[in-house]
């Protein structure tokens, strides 16, 4: 067998193996609403977006935030349908800019600071597959081990996207 043919077969298994691991996503994701701070596995909000299950430690924060599970469920799932190469143009664009650093208010690294290249990447990850992004996919697929949440902020960004999506006109 020739060097050049074992180096490409090498680098096919390579890549094959590389392609089959899960891409590196958030493990952990740091809710602050009000004075509160709690860490809660994104596998727990993944378990309360897809079947309602409330982990212990969420259930108290969401007690202490005076919020229901309900509420924080339909926000994991509420989705915006947008394929992954019309989302991409969007993100590159200057509009696209504003809506990341507005986003990065609410999603932010491990630092604290809005990352746009991360968040760029979670977004377009999100929408691949199935051609939605929701809040769950955002945070499953966020490149760092930790994500911040800011909850005051992502309420006052709802409700401005609520306001300006009523001021748009419907398409038919």
């Amino acid at each position: 067998m020739t060097l050049i043919r074992r180096f490409s077969e090498s680098l096919l298994l390579g890549l094959t193996l590389l392609t089959a691991l899960p891409a590196f996503a958030a493990e952990k994701v740091v809710l602050k609403y009000s004075v509160l701070r709690e860490s809660v596995a994104v596998a727990e909000l993944s378990d309360l977006s897809r079947t309602g299950a409330v982990s212990p430690a969420l259930e108290s924060y969401l007690k202490l935030a005076d919020k229901k599970p309900e509420d924080l469920r339909r926000w994991l799932n509420q989705s915006v349908a947008i394929h992954p190469s019309a989302l991409s143009q969007l993100l590159n664009s200057f509009l696209g800019a504003y809506a990341l650093s507005q986003i990065g208010e609410v999603i932010q690294t491990p630092s604290g600071r809005a990352s746009s290249e991360a968040l760029r990447g979670a977004l377009i990850t999100s929408a691949q597959g199935d051609n939605r992004v929701s809040l769950i996919e955002i945070l499953e697929n966020y490149p760092t081990a930790e994500v911040q949440v800011n909850g005051d902020k992502l309420m006052q960004l709802y409700q401005d996207f609520q306001a300006l999506a009523s001021r748009l006109p419907r398409l038919p």
